[in-house]
């Protein structure tokens, strides 16, 4: 019965505990992953983990996407080896993700995407290598059948350990780099989520590093040392990093507690000596008991299982308290209560309980410290094993080179001794020849030193004869080079100084010159620009005799703000005129002044009459009246206005309700423009991968990832645009509800709302331009025409959002940094455009060569009749360009109903 209660305790959890612990794992909470999910996770295969994993939004939060590859790569080491097969049918995917967010330069999406591709390069070398297993851990025998007995795949596969080693360390790299190491950051939250998968880093890089070195010697008994050469350098650099990072890591605060990092050598292992190979202790990573791996656990459930077969009363109890930490107990229905069992009292038997606990608890340690223990005596004397192997093979190498040696020294032995039996029979006969030989040559030696000192002193005293002969030589010509040099820079020097003067008093001259016909022509400016202004409000007056005039009409709305316009730029005029007058140079500032108050002044004698035609006779008459005997222009402007405010209509022309509701109507469709906007381009993007190819697909990617910048920036300021108008609203101005405020400002509303259904318009049609131009049958000006539409439909937005608005407003700064974004945004689509277009538009190269005079003659006069067609048919579409924007802020003006308000947000978004 006992056993019938533990069994299930020491199976793996059911596929629903399973998706729940994920849950609990992968979440957007910047923390580390618990110990306890990541394990629950293991004991099943990966259908069930990624069952539960492709519901989750991976590609729109960073923070749930790097704990999902925390978890995943644990479940890569320490999972079902089935789970590398069963997850490389996502591989597609997990490269879309990692693409997706490489375009994050900083951040966690940074870091996803580098842990995304070493996920993807481990699972390959797997597939691979299916000798490997997922946590790496394989002895030197199965080291060696990985690679056949074949030098070219003991080659090929450290290649891979280098390639899969570098994405270990670009992570490593990654995650420090993100963080501020100056800093406690592991004991922190934050800092802690971004370092808690680098322990998975950390024991596959010990594992490689191993496996590489001993490759590397493997290979360098077999191939030459040039050739492995680009292997050593990929290795040094390997080993400085991996180095670098481990002291690194070892000093955190979060490793000391869960990790033992070991610390590799101070130098790199040398393969060019062959002895080297027993210096080489591998790295051990040990982890603590609280921290040991859920295999150990399920050992340890083992061992205590078998104590319960041996009738020890100590382990029911333990798995009595586990049950307990589960499921809850009741005394009631108990089946492990004691109180009246065997006849002993329940103080006892929980005295008992503890001592055995007690004495459990300190069995695993003790069983745990074995087992490091002999971890590392395994260790050491694996170490020594190989270093005396090393020293064996070394020991039978010299003594085969030793016995060469002596066979080969006993044969020129005895070819020495015959020679010297031989030697010692002539010997005898030739010493006395021997004894006058060497009596001759002592003097023949004598006199050769003689004869050869002689030689050597004569051929000195040549040398120094030709060499002192040539330095006098040199000398000469370098004398008589100096001075010619020195004659000319005299003459040089005289005439710059000459022509110095010249130019100084010339330029003098000049400047006394210019400046006259600067004064000059600044005056023949001013009075220009004057002249200009009367004959433009003489034309405005011209106007009101104009029969055709009569059939115009106006608002007194529209009057007042072009009234008020008009006396602004007066404003704006003296403040030019006194800067004029002080220093002489503020001419340019003084002549827009003054035709700007031309074309307002103009334009407000034309509204005034077109407003009067609207209107009773009387008040018409009355409005004509005061401005006949007003003294100044400035006293006719106030009267104009005073007047206008007096025929602004009282009544509203919108129903309440409807004005309320459409304002939020126009705002969500043009939110839902925006979105579906994305959708398209995204969609755009997917047909142009899977069907262009080339320079082609570079540039549509390129074009339509700006366009997905800009509408992301679009949306950004939507939804400032909305926080701004909410906050505006709920600051009161004398509204009691969010409808009456809006009714309540009608011409601001009207403005809002027009702005928006350009917002929205122009997202529309910027898609459709980019389709065309992905699809070829487009022009890239088009896009780019559409782009700086959007960024002034996006301005007008602005103006009209923030013209209510406080200053100090928070959301107020949002809306100008998101309109800013816009205008970064648009000027991307603007350049990739042009980019693209240079990219794909093929140039013809100009060949002349084969053209006579006449034949390049008329090409000239032809390509001059062009360029002049071109210019007279750019000049008017610029013009026509001018008057379709007239009419488009004359619209917008009169019929949107823009107030005083409105103008003003239109000066400050010019």
């Amino acid at each position: 019965e006992c056993n019938a209660f533990l069994f299930p305790l020491s199976l793996s959890t059911s596929s629903s505990a399973q998706a729940v612990s994920i849950n609990k794992a992968i979440n957007t909470q910047e923390v580390a992953v618990k110990e306890k999910h990541a394990r629950n996770i293991l004991f099943k295969g990966a259908h069930t983990f990624w069952a539960a994993v492709n519901r989750l939004p991976l590609s729109s939060n960073a923070v749930l996407c790097w704990k999902f590859c925390h978890v995943f790569h644990k479940l890569l080491r320490d999972g079902h080896p089935n789970v590398i097969k069963d997850s490389m049918r996502n591989k597609a995917d997990l490269s879309d993700m990692s693409r997706m967010w490489g375009h994050l330069s900083e951040g966690y999406g940074k870091l996803c995407s580098i842990y995304l591709k070493l996920l993807i390069t481990k699972m390959e070398f797997h597939i691979k290598n299916p000798r490997f297993p997922g946590n790496l851990q394989m002895s030197n025998r199965q080291l060696d059948e990985a690679g056949e007995n074949d030098v070219n795949n003991f080659f090929q596969l450290t290649v891979e350990m280098f390639d899969y080693l570098e994405c270990e360390l670009n992570l490593f790299l990654g995650v420090f780099s993100s963080l501020d190491m100056s800093r406690s950051v592991s004991v922190t939250a934050a800092g802690q989520c971004r370092l808690a998968p680098l322990i998975q880093v950390i024991l596959d890089s010990s594992h490689l590093y191993d496996y590489t070195v001993k490759l590397l010697f493997k290979l360098h008994s077999c191939l030459p040392a040039d050739t492995l050469q680009g292997h050593r350098d990929r290795f040094q650099e390997q080993f400085k990093k991996l180095k670098s990072l481990f002291y690194r890591s070892s000093n955190l605060q979060y490793f000391k507690r869960l990790i033992q990092i070991p610390q590799l050598p101070e130098n790199p292992p040398n393969f060019l000596r062959a002895s080297a190979l027993s210096e080489h202790i591998s790295p051990v990573v040990v982890i603590p008991a609280e921290s040991s791996s859920p295999e150990t656990e399920h050992m340890v459930d083992l061992v205590t299982e078998d104590l319960v077969d041996t009738d020890i009363p100590v382990q029911p109890v333990a798995h009595l308290n586990m049950f307990d930490d589960l499921f809850g107990t009741s005394a009631a229905t108990d089946p492990f209560n004691f109180n009246n069992q065997n006849g002993m009292r329940k103080d006892d038997k929980d005295r008992l309980i503890e001592q055995l606990t007690r004495e459990i608890q300190a069995l695993r340690e003790e069983l745990e410290s074995f087992r490091l223990e002999s971890g590392r005596l395994c260790q050491a004397l694996r170490g020594r094993v190989n270093e005396l192997e090393a020293e064996l093979a070394e020991q039978s190498h010299l003594r085969m080179q030793a016995l060469g040696e002596s066979e080969f020294l006993r044969a020129e032995l005895d070819d020495l001794r015959r020679v010297k039996e031989d030697t010692e029979k002539e010997q005898r006969s030739l010493t006395e020849i021997e004894r006058k030989a060497v009596a001759n040559e002592q003097r023949y030696v004598k006199l050769k030193e003689k004869y050869t000192e002689l030689v050597q002193s004569h051929a000195d005293l040549l040398r120094k004869n030709a060499e002192v002969t040539r330095q006098m030589t040199v000398a000469r010509a370098a004398q008589d080079e100096v001075d010619s040099v020195r004659r000319e820079m005299q003459e040089k020097v005289k005439a710059a100084q000459e022509a110095a003067a010249r130019r100084v008093r010339a330029r003098h001259t000049r400047e006394q010159a210019l400046e006259s016909q600067l004064v000059a022509a600044r005056w023949s400016t001013l009075q220009g620009a004057v002249e200009e202004a009367e004959r433009i409000v003489q034309d405005s007056l011209a106007q009101l005799d104009d029969p055709a005039h009569i059939s115009c009409t106006s608002s007194a709305d529209y009057l007042a703000s072009r009234c008020q316009a008009s006396l602004d730029c007066m404003d704006r005029l003296h403040s030019a005129r006194d800067g004029y007058l002080a220093d002489n140079t503020g001419v340019s500032e003084l002549v827009r002044a003054v035709t700007h108050l031309a074309h307002l002044v103009g334009d407000t004698i034309v509204q005034g009459s077109a407003t009067s035609h609207m209107v009773p006779v009387e008040q018409a008459d009355g409005e004509c009246e005061l401005s006949l005997y007003s003294a100044t222009l400035r006293a006719a402007l106030d009267g104009i206005l005073a007047t206008a405010e007096k025929l602004r209509p009282r009544g509203l022309e919108l129903q309440q309700g409807e004005l309320g509701d459409l304002v939020e109507q126009e705002m969500a469709a043009t939110s839902a423009a925006v979105e579906s906007a994305a959708a398209r381009i995204e969609d755009m993007l997917n047909k142009s991968r899977a069907v262009d190819t080339g320079v082609k697909m570079e540039v549509n990617e390129r074009i339509l990832a700006s366009c997905t910048d800009l509408m992301q920036a679009i949306k950004e300021l939507v939804l400032s645009s909305k926080d701004l108008q909410r906050d505006i609203v709920d600051s009161g101005r004398g509204a009691a509800s969010m409808k009456e405020f809006y009714v309540k400002n009608s011409r601001w509303t009207e403005g809002l709302i027009s702005a928006s259904k350009a917002v929205g318009w122009g997202a529309t049609v910027m898609v459709d331009a980019a389709d065309l131009v992905v699809q070829g049958k487009g022009k890239y000006e088009e896009l780019m025409v559409c782009s700086h539409e959007i960024a002034a439909s996006t301005a007008q937005l602005v103006a009209a959002s923030k013209v209510k608005a406080d200053k100090d407003n928070a959301n107020l700064g949002r809306l100008k940094l998101a309109s800013k974004g816009v205008t970064q945004a648009t000027a991307g689509v603007v350049a990739s455009t042009k980019s693209g277009k240079s990219q794909i538009e093929e140039k013809d190269t100009m060949d002349f060569s084969s053209m006579t005079l006449t034949q390049i003659k008329r090409q000239e006069m032809d390509s001059q009749v062009s360029v002049l067609e071109l210019e007279t048919k750019l000049q008017k579409e610029r013009e026509r360009l001018g008057e379709l924007r007239k009419k488009h802020y004359e619209l917008a003006g009169v019929a949107e109903g823009w107030g005083e308000e409105d103008e003003g947000a239109d000066e400050e978004g010019k």
